[in-house]
């Protein structure tokens, strides 16, 4: 991990340690609980979850940009991963998806998530939701485990989104799937609100093209890549105005930059579907004599 990966990471350690100890309303006025809350009430990233089985306040901490566990497909007696699980209530969603015949593990590098997670848990007496705390670009999971995984406006949070995917594809099972929801880009951000770190934690800035981030999970090897939901997220002028005079304002709603909030749903590969491995061995032995002309 570079030295600018792990301050970044810092950064968000710190601040979603604040945010744990925010009212979900003040979360859902800002920029993914990050920034200071604005002036008028917007519900700038985040989906209505109280409609939803499965449900808990309590754990709802007003900080995701979707509902992934609505599309992740979760059957009963699925073991279900979920990604930077807050204060736990994607997972408590996931719960009532895959029944008490499951098994549902929240993973989260703040420990005072991890805290109010499994407080949570212990309230609502579900012994099949456990958390656990770990970097998500390096699972304290084992390899070939998760029968789904998701994840709620997240990935974009880490540097290295590579790795994350890479992780998610050691974690599956074949056959396994996820739904991820998290914020893209289309165009390039003014550099004020890349470069800002408070904005950094607030997710956008550590966003990256809608193209790319497609494009790491297909080189990662996933199959059936679905983009499930797709809206915008419109930053309010009293927001922006901590970032961006007037005049950079104005250039930057008329730029056709967009930032999306996006649900992605793709598949690890069964053990059908993969190409089967040759070994050196049987490589040479199925050689003949180059002299030949055979090989």
């Amino acid at each position: 991990m570079t030295s600018k990966e792990q301050e970044l990471k810092d950064i968000v350690k710190e601040r979603y340690a604040k945010i744990a100890e925010q009212g979900k309303a003040e979360n859902a006025s800002s920029c993914c609980g990050a920034t200071t809350p604005s002036n008028k009430v917007y519900n700038i990233m985040m989906d209505d979850y109280s409609e939803t089985d499965g449900y808990v306040e309590d754990a709802d901490l007003g900080l995701g940009c979707g509902l992934p566990t609505t599309f992740a497909q979760i059957k009963t007696g699925d073991t279900v991963i979920d990604l930077g699980s807050g204060a736990g209530n994607d997972c408590f969603v996931a719960r009532h998806e895959t029944g008490a015949e499951g098994k549902v593990i929240g993973i989260d590098f703040t420990p005072i998530m991890i805290e109010k997670a499994r407080t949570n848990a212990e309230k609502l007496g579900y012994n099949n939701v456990e958390f656990r705390e770990g970097d998500i670009d390096n699972m304290p999971v084992n390899a070939n485990v998760a029968d789904v995984i998701v994840s709620n406006c997240v990935l974009n949070l880490v540097p290295n989104k590579q790795k994350v995917i890479a992780e998610i594809f050691r974690v599956l099972k074949p056959g396994g799937h996820f739904s991820i929801s998290d914020v893209v880009l289309v165009g390039d951000l003014p550099d004020a609100l890349k470069q800002d770190a408070e904005m950094y934690a607030g997710c956008v800035a550590g966003a990256i093209q809608k193209s790319d981030y497609l494009q790491h999970i297909k080189d990662q090897g996933f199959a059936n890549i679905t983009l499930q939901k797709e809206k915008p997220i419109v930053i309010p002028d009293d927001i922006l105005s901590k970032y961006l005079s007037e005049e950079e304002r104005n250039n930057f709603n008329q730029s056709g930059v967009g930032i999306f909030s996006v649900t992605v749903y793709a598949e690890k590969p069964s053990a059908k579907t993969q190409k089967p491995k040759i070994k050196l061995s049987e490589l040479q032995n199925a050689c003949c004599d180059p002299q030949s002309g055979c090989c």
